[in-house]
């Protein structure tokens, strides 16, 4: 057996290193720049907040963003302070736009659904509206019971579905379905989230896809989350 002395071993040692560190950057920086196949995703766009800010739109759709949604709400009182003049500055470089409400499982349906209808213009020019469900939020240290939740949420989505005329996406996390299973009790479009693979975590055909929280574009001084459209 080959024996190696201790210099050559720590050659190898540094060798592996190396690689380990050169592999490394290539996955960090392929995460940066990666976005899905628009041969397959020919609808691609972005979710973003006051946390993105400042926002240069005039780069956005040279990025490829063909739409963008924009968080208007938070629970029973909190509103997005970039959401105005984002919807504002969206329609002015001609890009599709539509609001996120973030729901909160510990508030009742009623004083969302009133914050969101006082954020959200009644305009029949806006995307369906999204309403992002995740589970926790430090506001909401119990969650509901399944029943309880489901009954709220769907007051609530009544409420705003009147509101804005069209039915709103579901954006549903992997631990909410875990827990609610809302893909199979309530009959909305999904949005999915996971970064670079295609989730199956809700058991039914999705239409809208977070296939990247860490891209990196021109316009947008973090990472944002970059999603997609399947039709």
């Amino acid at each position: 057996m080959l024996k190696l002395g201790r210099t050559a071993r720590r050659r190898l040692a540094a060798g592996a290193l190396l690689l380990v560190l050169i592999g490394g950057a290539v996955l960090w920086w392929k995460a940066r720049t990666w976005t899905p196949d628009r041969a397959r995703f020919q609808v691609q766009g972005l979710w973003l907040d006051a946390n993105d800010a400042p926002i240069d739109w005039h780069v956005l759709g040279a990025r490829g963003a063909d739409f963008v949604y924009l968080t208007a709400s938070v629970g029973a009182g909190q509103r997005d302070s970039a959401f105005a003049a984002g919807l504002e500055a969206a329609h002015k470089q001609g890009m599709q736009a539509g609001a996120v409400h973030v729901y909160d499982l510990c508030s009742a349906a009623d004083p969302q659904a009133a914050n969101f209808v006082t954020t959200v213009p009644r305009d029949p020019a806006l995307l369906p509206p999204a309403i992002a469900l995740d589970l926790g939020s430090p506001s909401c240290p119990q969650p509901p019971g399944e029943a309880a939740m489901q009954s709220e949420l769907t007051t609530f989505l009544n409420q705003i579905e009147k509101h804005v005329g069209k039915p709103a996406i579901l954006m549903i996390s992997s631990g909410i379905e875990s827990r609610y299973h809302l893909a199979a009790m309530i009959d909305r479009n999904l949005w999915v989230a996971q970064d670079f693979i295609e989730p199956g975590y809700v058991g039914r055909p999705w239409v809208m896809w977070t296939a990247s929280r860490r891209l990196r574009i021109d316009g947008v001084p973090g990472p944002v989350r970059w999603v997609v459209v399947q039709r």
